[in-house]
């Protein structure tokens, strides 16, 4: 499989000068089949603008996947052109908002959008446009397997995923608030059983990076990791390489690499530490 990051920041966009080597835009990493076009996209953020480009002029055939339901995964939807396409397919799937209790996946959605707050709502966007609600489990999508926990994250029910082809494996724990479990061994959070579970053994692991560990207990309330949890989660999973994502939106791009470099020395080789940035494209497997 063929992993490209589209948007890797949280929040909201940023952009300017000092956020252009790891790029403004919001979550969304696309996932292809090797040697084949992105068919499966993880969340929804404004770097689905993004993979218009990749794909030139032919439209999208394939599987949105939204972790959750924020503004900063759902607020490239309306822009992604390839999506909107003539003879595009575009399956949008998000987690059940009631455990057990399959909703209005599309009524849902539009709540992100919809009039008075924007001069549409999602099935106006196509007819190849379809919203389905998933629960947790194992499912086939887009030829690839793809394991759906929830996780903690504040504001709506959250999933994490893991996506594999038989050949590489990745972790997506885009949004993750471990802290609100409690402090777990070292203070950092609570390495819960979903998280080890999607984590383990992945060729990536690809999470939640927006704060550090000092910042500790005043951003708590918003409901993310710190970067030193995600090291001691990959350690403890036994992942081959970390992507630090989710970058903070006031995070430049000399404050990303010092981040980084946190991360190497805290990992002490004991796990490979990357830092997400748009554009950047990793091959697993094959």
């Amino acid at each position: 499989m063929r992993v490209t990051f589209c948007g890797v920041r949280g929040s909201t966009p940023a952009p300017g000068p000092d956020f252009v080597r790891y790029g403004g835009h919001t979550s969304c990493v696309a996932v292809a089949p090797d040697g084949g076009r992105p068919s499966l996209l993880l969340d929804g953020g404004t770097g689905l603008m993004r993979v218009t480009e990749m794909l030139g002029a032919t439209p999208f055939d394939g599987t949105l996947l939204l972790g959750h339901l924020h503004w900063d995964h759902t607020h490239g939807i309306p822009f992604f052109k390839s999506g909107t396409a003539h003879g595009s397919r575009v399956d949008v799937l998000l987690p059940e908002q009631v455990a057990g209790r399959p909703g209005d996946a599309h009524a849902t959605l539009a709540r992100c959008f919809s009039p008075p707050h924007f001069p549409v709502e999602p099935r106006e966007l196509g007819g190849g446009w379809t919203f389905a609600e998933i629960a947790e489990g194992t499912r086939a999508l887009e030829g690839f397997e793809v394991l759906a926990r929830q996780i903690p994250h504040k504001g709506g029910r959250t999933f994490g995923y893991r996506v594999s082809d038989g050949t590489g494996s990745i972790a997506y724990l885009s949004d993750h608030s471990p802290t609100s479990l409690g402090p777990g061994p070292d203070g950092l959070g609570e390495r819960h059983e979903s998280a080890l579970a999607l984590a383990d053994g992945v060729d990536l692991l690809i999470t939640d990076a927006q704060h550090l560990a000092a910042q500790f207990p005043d951003v708590a309330f918003l409901g993310h990791a710190s970067v030193e949890y995600d090291v001691e989660l990959a350690v403890e999973a036994g992942v081959r390489t970390l992507v630090l994502f989710h970058h903070d939106p006031w995070r430049t791009d000399d404050e990303v690499d010092a981040l980084l470099g946190l991360a190497r020395e805290r990992a002490a080789g004991r796990v490979e530490v990357i830092a997400a940035r748009e554009g950047l494209e990793v091959g697993l497997g094959g």
